[in-house]
């Protein structure tokens, strides 16, 4: 599409937007699945009677979900110690994160979770056996996906607990959010300045053209990446493969580590390169290292390669009620508006300033692209 002779979207990119709020729907994703304690986990109320029987087929439940990538929490009504003690008798403590066990309401708890987790309360569900808190949270979130305790028999079947692809960083998703609690236990406990916190963190971020085994995870980061995505488009590992055997495009990956461990592969980024413009068709980054001062490595690295080439860059920018600080962050990068439709926007940069890579992460760059 061309208004007033520049390059806006074509007509596939504004089909593909059809998966811009992927997250509607009978096929919502969901990132995070909540359980009840009593009556849910287990058989029994455990401030009646100490000796609750784990019910029936959740533990295979639990482990299959977190095989799959999918975190879980709690929110139960109960005294936190008596429950905390009892999941860990069942061996199941370590696989909720956040587990919120208070007197509070359960659309509060579930809001701190989402919180927690940084991620949106419509790709959460709660399972509960009582139909008035089930009632309680769908009233102050309606796009939490409720669960009845009675239909758990059918639930690894959902198409919502099923993701396309089970990766390597899927599976250890929980892992790497345990890492994250670490991080940010020390990080509160770090008297001084961030960036001399990140420097301790001795961060490695790595740049490479993306592989076919990489796709995979390239393909989940466009479904599950809200927050720091450019277009909120998605797009499926078969495109994400034309592209990368595109000698008109290039489609770069990122991941990173530290001393605490492996975040996986965080970030994302489709160029289309022509003779004399290039443009960022996408751009993202995982939610998870919005505070670890990365998320405009990959856009900087983008702007050296144009300079170098000496094109005009420009980036395609969908506004939605989510990625504002990706806005921001092109905006703070250099990058001017010069057309707007709707919420569809495109921005260039004249390269004229770009700034150096931060000193606290050493920054790995792979195969000389």
């Amino acid at each position: 599409m061309s208004y007033s002779g520049y390059t806006v979207f074509s007509d596939n990119e504004m089909s593909a937007a059809r998966s811009e709020t992927q997250t509607t729907g009978e096929k919502k994703s969901i990132k995070c699945v909540v359980w009840d304690l009593d009556n849910t986990i287990w058989q029994g109320v455990l401030l009646e009677d100490e000796r609750v029987c784990l019910r029936e087929g959740v533990l295979e439940i639990i482990q299959t979900l977190d095989r799959r990538g999918i975190l879980q929490s709690v929110a139960s009504k109960n005294d936190h110690d008596t429950a905390l003690a009892k999941l860990q008798e069942f061996g199941l403590d370590e696989y909720f994160l956040y587990p919120q066990i208070n007197w509070n309401s359960k659309a509060t708890s579930i809001k701190s979770i989402a919180e927690a987790l940084n991620i949106g309360i419509d790709t959460l569900a709660f399972i509960d056996d009582q139909p008035f808190e089930r009632a309680e949270v769908n009233f102050s979130w309606p796009e939490v996906f409720c669960i009845d305790t009675e239909d758990l028999d059918h639930l690894l079947a959902l198409p919502q607990m099923n993701p396309r692809f089970i990766t390597e960083d899927s599976s250890r998703r929980r892992l790497m959010y345990r890492s994250d609690i670490e991080r940010q236990k020390v990080e509160s406990e770090f008297v001084g300045p961030q960036q001399e916190f990140l420097a301790t963190l001795q961060m490695m971020l790595h740049i490479s053209l993306a592989k076919q085994e990489d796709l995979q995870r390239a393909e989940e980061l466009t479904v599950r990446t809200n927050q720091l995505n450019s277009t909120g488009i998605t797009y499926s590992y078969e495109e994400l493969d034309e592209f990368r055997r595109s000698n008109d495009h290039t489609l770069l990956i990122t991941g990173l580590e530290d001393k605490f461990g492996d975040y996986g592969k965080i970030g994302l980024a489709l160029v289309e390169r022509g003779s004399h413009v290039w443009t960022i068709k996408l751009l993202l980054m995982s939610c998870r290292v919005m505070s670890k001062g990365v998320g405009t490595i990959l856009m900087g690295q983008i702007m050296r390669m144009a300079r170098e080439a000496k094109v005009v860059l420009r980036a395609d920018f969908i506004s939605n009620e989510r990625n504002r600080l990706m806005y921001v962050s092109y905006k703070f990068a250099g990058f001017k508006e010069i057309n707007r439709i709707g919420n569809r926007i495109v921005l260039e940069n004249d390269l004229t300033k770009i700034a150096p890579f931060p000193d606290y992460v050493s920054i790995h760059i792979e195969g000389g692209f």
